[in-house]
């Protein structure tokens, strides 16, 4: 791989310009382009020039399922399902048809150089681990992650898809799978599902709390009955002093709550430091500024691409910061930068992602994209024109 020293003329997310000097992997020193010195222009050999393009820290994508994805296999036509059982259940026959064609782990490799080579330099990927497939998801993912580690870092959530209560055994894999690897717990629906809130969360704090690890949940559970899981949830968290590790993907109850119920579960949230994830839902998502002004972290993520879920995804996290502000209204040039934070810095905040961004001293993990300014980047839907990941060019896999 290419491994450039120097990027020239960058124009960076505050909308300034400047040379950016990499050096083991890591951004060493940006400094103003008018500062550059004679030798160090377009014509060094490690030098790369930008020609004004936006700069911006590598997307990040909080919520994906890459153990899922039918890309790399032929086209796979969707099928209606009455309601979460009886997809979940359709989804089972229809992987074990897929899985004949192409394995588990090489759709998912497929996918993440995908991503990568949109931009993409960290994915948190929930992996079923349920009756069905034991933890051998987990372990075609396991094997994946290091396989691509070099264009891009992959989190593993240990995914409870069948329930955790309601499933017999489900609780000794998700203990299994936290031993094996994956650095986070999942959950899905307590109530609205294993009909059983306080069951299936004692299991998953329980188990975080002894494996030192993170949970995010899934919640679609709406209204009241969804609002009041999200503040069990704050107050386990804040109980066991998980803040900032915790997160609910979805939480579409947020997006269908009167204001009183609405300020007091965002206040709990964002007291107890639990993350909320959207992709920007057709319906009931959460309100994003609401949310962000009150002081929650929310972060956005793909969730399914080209699977038994749904049949679109192009696992671009611009495109889904576009959709994002779409459905969310955002419409200044202010919104359109949160639109942004929430695929950049909002999202690796909720990873936990060390040493990220566009400072000295941070990984190079970086994007350009033929933008001038982060607002035109999130509705234009620009060209990558140079990836980095740990400072090495990412091959271009989306052809």
């Amino acid at each position: 791989m290419i491994t450039p020293d120097l990027l020239l003329d960058a124009t960076l997310p505050d909308g300034s310009t400047a040379d950016v000097h990499l050096a083991d992997g890591r951004i060493a020193a940006l400094t103003p382009v008018s500062a550059r010195r004679p030798d160090a222009g377009p014509g060094a050999p490690t030098a790369v020039s930008l020609g004004g393009a936006l700069l911006l820290p590598a997307l990040v994508d909080g919520h994906a399922h890459l153990d899922k994805t039918f890309l790399g296999a032929p086209w796979q036509p969707h099928r209606p399902t009455a309601d979460l059982r009886t997809q979940i259940a359709s989804e089972r026959v229809q992987r074990r048809e897929v899985a004949r064609r192409a394995p588990v782990a090489e759709r998912a490799e497929a996918l993440a150089r995908r991503m990568a080579a949109l931009g993409t330099g960290h994915v948190r990927s929930h992996v079923d681990v349920d009756p069905d497939t034991g933890l051998d998801h987990l372990h075609a993912l396991l094997e994946v992650r290091e396989r691509v580690r070099d264009v891009i870092g992959v989190q593993l959530v240990a995914f409870p898809q069948s329930g955790v209560v309601t499933a017999p055994g489900v609780a000794d894999l998700l203990d299994a799978a936290l031993r094996e690897g994956a650095e986070l717990i999942g959950g899905l629906d307590p109530a609205g599902f294993d009909g059983d809130v306080d069951g299936q969360l004692d299991i998953v704090f329980g188990l975080a709390g002894r494996h030192g690890a993170g949970v995010d949940i899934h919640l679609h559970d709406g209204g009241p009955v969804g609002a009041s899981q999200l503040r069990d949830i704050a107050d386990r968290t804040a109980a066991l002093g998980l803040g900032g590790r915790v997160a609910v993907s979805h939480a579409y109850a947020l997006g269908d709550l009167g204001l009183d119920e609405l300020f007091g579960t965002a206040r709990k949230l964002a007291d107890a430091g639990v993350a909320i994830m959207t992709n920007g839902p057709s319906r009931s998502m959460p309100p994003v500024k609401l949310l962000h002004e009150f002081g929650v972290r929310v972060f956005a993520g793909s969730d399914n691409i080209r699977d038994a879920w749904w049949p679109y995804g192009t696992g671009d996290m611009l495109e889904r910061a576009t959709i994002i502000g779409l459905q969310g209204e955002l419409m200044t040039d202010g919104d359109l930068r949160l639109a942004a934070d929430l695929v950049t810095s909002h999202a690796a905040a909720a990873l936990g992602l060390a040493d990220y961004g566009l400072t000295p001293g941070a990984r190079a993990d970086l994007v350009a994209v033929a933008a001038g300014s982060v607002p035109e980047a999130v509705a234009a839907h620009p060209e990558r024109l140079l990836v980095l990941h740990g400072g090495r060019v990412v091959p271009d896999r989306t052809r």
